[in-house]
């Protein structure tokens, strides 16, 4: 029987474009049991959809099954909420206007239910740049008062993005000693309440090719916030360069690395990645992740996509709601 409550966590699924590879990583994911003994999966999106890509790939498992509210979710099932209820012309490869809008009510939907407490954390499926930006954009409206920082993660380490997805000039321009002992206190907090880590140490990179060796200009101001922030007890080193940190392995000394833009922490983290590599917003009051990939419209439905950053998403997302109610 389905119940109210459950000793594992609820996470909420959303579809992302159904026209890409996010129902095939799912699929792919959930068809091992075992992940229903760490959670218990909740698909904002459609059981059409679900079993067409089922269907297309021959895979028996996972079941699901159909419910309405997600505190009524069965465990050991995996359980689909119908966003809509008419049949959609499912597109493989080409994002469309219809699959974008699906994967917006989606997101709409899951959000809601996250907000208000009937699922733990929520792990998004890929989506087009445009359409990513906008449901993490409505996800953030949520949360103004929080100075969330994008973590990124593999199985090895742990890389904080002080910027997000913007030019360089854009970044230079947020970069300023406040803003960066901000984004610290925020990363020091998470890796404490997120990952238990008691005391954590944090590499910090600079901006400049030398900046490990020669500290002037931009990374005078990356410094001066490694300074006062150790001054109010955190633990932050550097600045370093990106050859430091990572040609020697310098970063296996620290509990987590904090970069100052985003190619400078997604390209060392995809390179040293062991099975998959996965995201999550740091410094919200509610737990959200994803995979560090697109949706792979250039291999949709073609039974190539591989799972581990999706799944990596999922067990980030699981670990974190653990570590938060340990606190």
């Amino acid at each position: 029987m389905p119940t109210t409550t459950t000793p594992l966590p609820r996470v909420g699924l959303t579809q992302g474009d159904f026209n890409g590879i996010g129902y095939e990583i799912m699929l792919k994911s959930f068809s091992d049991a075992r992940m229903f003994e760490s959670l218990t999966p909740v698909l904002y999106g459609q059981s059409k959809a679900f079993s067409y890509y089922k269907k297309n790939f021959g895979m028996e498992s996972p079941n699901y099954s159909l419910t309405r509210d997600a505190r009524q979710s069965w465990d050991k099932k995996f359980n689909i909420i119908n966003i809509v209820e008419n049949e959609l012309k499912i597109e493989p490869g080409s994002p469309s206007g219809v699959s974008a809008e699906m994967s917006v009510l989606s997101m709409k939907r899951a959000v809601e239910d996250l907000r208000n407490g009937y699922v733990d954390a929520m792990v998004m499926s890929p989506d087009s740049p445009q359409v990513a930006q906008c449901n993490c954009d409505y996800l953030l409206s949520f949360h103004k008062d929080a100075d969330p920082l994008l973590l990124l993660v593999n199985g090895q380490m742990r890389i904080g993005l002080a910027t997000g997805d913007v030019p360089l000039s854009t970044a230079l321009a947020q970069i300023d000693i406040r803003f960066l002992v901000s984004k610290l206190t925020t990363l020091v907090q998470a890796l404490k309440t997120d990952f238990g880590i008691g005391s954590p140490k944090i590499a910090v990179m600079g901006l400049n090719p030398h900046a490990g060796t020669v500290v002037t200009g931009d990374d005078d101001k990356v410094s001066k916030a490694i300074g006062d922030a150790q001054k109010k007890g955190i633990y932050a080193f550097g600045p370093f360069s990106a050859s430091q940190l990572f040609v020697a392995g310098g970063w296996k000394k620290y509990d987590a690395v904090l970069a100052m833009h985003y190619e400078q922490g997604v390209f060392p983290l995809k390179l040293l990645s062991l099975g998959g590599y996965a995201y999550y917003w740091a410094g919200l009051p509610v737990v959200c992740a994803a995979p560090l990939h697109g949706p792979g419209y250039d291999i949709a439905n073609t039974n190539q996509a591989i799972p581990d950053s999706y799944r990596k998403a999922v067990f980030l997302a699981v670990d974190v709601v653990n570590h938060r109610k340990e606190q």
